[in-house]
C-alpha cells in the first residue's frame, strides 16, 4: 500500500488501480479509505462547479462512493484509468438526480397531455454504445494525453494549475489539451 506524507501526495495511477483492486478483491476497507479520502473533495469540487447544493453535492458523493464499494470488481482498467471510472459513475448519478428533481418539479398534466419522456431501453442502448465508443477512444489515446484530458476535464483543473504541476508552459498545456481532444473526436467519428 502507498503511505501517505504531510503533504498527501497525489497517488499514481498505479496506486489508484491497486487500492480499487484490493476493495474489488477483498473488500479491504483501508484501501476503501484511501479511496475515498481521494475522491471524496475531488467529487465535492466537480458537483459543487456543476452547481449542486452541498447537501446534494454531499448526497452524489456518497452514493458515488457507495458505487465504487459495490461494483470495484467491474472496474476494467482497459477502458481509462480509475479516476475517469470514479468520474463518471459520479456523473451519471448527477444526471439522474437532475432528472429526479426535475420530474418532481414539473406541473401535473391531465391525463390525456401527459407524455411519457421516461428513457426508454432504445435510450438505455445508445448511451451504453456512446459510453462504450468514448471508453475505447480515450483507451487509444497515448499516456500523456489521457492524463491531459483527465486533468482538465474530469478532475477540471485549470489550465495553469495544470501547466504548474507538469512543470510546463501555459501555451504547452492549451497545445495539449486542443490536440488531445482533436484526436479523441477523430476516433471517436472513426468508432463503427
Amino acid at each position: 500500500m502507498h503511505s501517505n506524507s504531510a503533504e498527501n501526495p497525489v497517488p499514481t495511477p498505479e496506486i489508484l488501480h491497486s487500492w480499487l483492486q484490493a476493495v474489488a478483491k477483498s473488500q479491504d476497507r483501508e484501501a476503501f479509505a484511501r479511496l475515498h479520502s481521494f475522491f471524496a473533495p475531488r467529487l465535492a469540487a466537480f458537483l459543487s462547479r456543476a452547481g449542486l447544493s452541498p447537501a446534494q453535492t454531499e448526497d452524489i458523493v456518497q452514493e458515488t462512493m457507495f458505487v465504487v464499494w459495490r461494483k470495484a470488481a467491474l472496474y476494467n482498467p482497459a477502458q481509462g484509468g480509475v479516476s475517469t471510472w470514479v468520474f463518471v459513475i459520479a456523473r451519471n448519478l448527477r444526471v439522474d438526480h437532475l432528472r429526479r428533481r426535475a420530474n418532481r418539479e414539473m406541473l401535473p398534466l391531465d391525463d390525456w397531455d401527459q407524455v411519457d419522456d421516461s428513457p426508454t431501453g432504445e435510450d438505455g442502448v445508445l448511451a451504453a454504445e456512446r459510453e462504450r465508443k468514448v471508453r475505447s477512444a480515450l483507451a487509444l489515446l497515448t499516456p500523456a494525453q489521457l492524463q491531459i484530458l483527465q486533468q482538465a476535464y474530469f478532475a477540471e483543473k485549470p489550465q495553469s494549475a495544470i501547466a504548474r504541476e507538469l512543470g510546463v508552459p501555459l501555451g504547452t498545456v492549451k497545445s495539449r489539451v486542443r490536440l488531445a481532444l482533436g484526436r479523441l473526436r477523430k476516433l471517436l467519428e472513426e468508432a463503427p
